[in-house]
């Protein structure tokens, strides 16, 4: 950690408009009668670029933070030559999040997922007497474990059995880092069912998902690079989606940008994509329905074992609530579009060909439905296109280094017993073992 004067910012609830001060880790306000999102409302309305502080925290302004830590990498932007001359764009821009040192991109863990792991850490300084609880379906595990291992923040991880091969690391974990998981066949949404079962009690304190402002602003610096280094905001904005977070958040940074003035007055078109079978937004979207349809269970289960990017099956997305996905697409006349897994197999290779990078699954279904849109004539191959490449250099990564598993301490059924649930995750930590602060 160093010396950092924390952000200055206030809360505002989208609903109600209602201004409040953020109590250190406040998700919602209590007085709105219907769900709703906040956000942080920032003193510093123009973006100041931050060249003195580390990785991510260049982008400082706006993130709701009271710390700088150790170890973090940023988004980096660079306008494509040889996937845009293949697509046949002119202005295709790809905003990298992972491994790929020759751009300048360090996130070792190879996901976007340590963008909001750092700023959701160092929102957290000061908070004592409590562990922190995060579900994942395996990218967010792996990068708030590599953050919260770096710097010695108590965590327990809640992750499906299914997706423990995506935790893995090129050091070995701190012991203040524990995984739980569910057992075979469940998914995400049981990761996130037995994370609410621990956060019952008060030794633990739940990360929040879309509703933290700190998650949701750091996914948002993908916006902050692309546009400060485009010089403008972009046209299109390409991004695959499980709970849509990391779409909201590009919203959010692009009503930033409007207010900033230095950068134009463009709303950026969302184009989220999902993983086909599983689509449940996509359903609802075309649809224009606010609501999700009903869900089986076990239908669930069953499509989430076929799509390889196991990281876009959230069951029950922030999509419904004031400010959520369906406002954000409203808002900007975005689409829901869809991609299997042989398209998004043949975008793998083709970034590698006319890139030099390995991807991520969810980024080749982000990638594969802008090549469909191309073809397909409906993008201007003039218009300024932001391709969110939410993951890549893992492979890479974990040819070039030593790779630690994070393997679990307790595997528990898909519905487990409340009461043992806590007992024995109580077990895990020591009476005195708090947050850093």
């Amino acid at each position: 950690m160093m010396n950092f004067a924390p952000t200055k910012y206030c809360l505002v609830s989208v609903s109600s408009a209602v201004e409040f001060e953020d109590e250190g880790w406040t998700l919602d306000y209590s007085n709105d009668e219907t769900p709703s999102l906040i956000r942080a409302d920032y003193e510093n309305k123009q973006l100041t670029v931050r060249e003195d502080l580390p990785g991510l925290y260049r982008f400082a302004d706006w993130l709701p933070i009271k710390t700088v830590l150790e170890g973090s990498g940023s988004p980096v932007t660079y306008k494509s030559t040889g996937l845009a001359k293949e697509l046949g764009l002119e202005n295709l821009y790809i905003t990298f999040n992972g491994y790929w040192p020759e751009k300048g991109a360090e996130m070792r863990t190879g996901s976007f997922k340590e963008c909001e792991a750092y700023s959701v850490c160092a929102r957290l300084h000061g908070i004592r007497d409590k562990v922190l609880v995060v579900a994942s379906a395996g990218n967010t595990a792996r990068a708030f474990a590599s953050v919260c291992s770096r710097n010695k923040i108590p965590l327990l991880l809640c992750v499906p059995e299914d997706n423990l091969d995506a935790l893995w690391f090129d050091h070995p974990i701190d012991p203040c880092v524990k995984l739980v998981a569910s057992q075979k066949g469940a998914d995400y949404f049981d990761a996130i069912h037995l994370s609410n079962i621990v956060c019952k009690h008060s030794h633990f304190l739940p990360e929040g998902g879309a509703k933290n402002i700190a998650r949701r602003d750091g996914m948002g610096t993908t916006v902050l690079s692309a546009v400060t280094t485009i010089g403008e905001i972009p046209h299109y904005y390409f991004q695959a989606v499980g709970s849509g977070t990391g779409a909201i958040a590009a919203w959010e940074a692009n009503l930033r940008f409007l207010e900033d003035g230095n950068y134009g007055n463009r709303l950026m078109k969302l184009m989220v994509s999902q993983n086909h079978p599983f689509v449940p937004i996509a359903d609802a979207y075309v649809a224009d329905s606010r609501d999700l349809f009903p869900f089986d269970d076990d239908e669930a289960r069953r499509q989430v074992e076929i799509i390889n990017a196991k990281v876009l099956s959230n069951r029950k997305p922030p999509y419904s609530l004031t400010g959520g996905l369906y406002d954000a697409l409203k808002a900007t006349d975005g689409e829901v579009l869809v991609a299997d897994n042989e398209e998004a197999e043949a975008a793998v290779q083709l970034f590698k060909k006319f890139e030099g990078s390995d991807i991520e699954p969810a980024a080749a279904i982000a990638l594969a439905t802008l090549i469909n849109e191309v073809k397909s004539g409906k993008i201007e191959k003039d218009k300024i296109i932001m391709l969110n490449i939410t993951g890549g250099g893992g492979v890479r990564f974990r040819k070039e280094h030593n790779i630690y598993n994070l393997k679990p301490e307790i595997i528990f059924p898909i519905d487990p017993d409340p009461d043992l649930v806590i007992k024995k995750v109580l077990g895990l930590f020591k009476p005195d073992e708090t947050l850093v602060g």
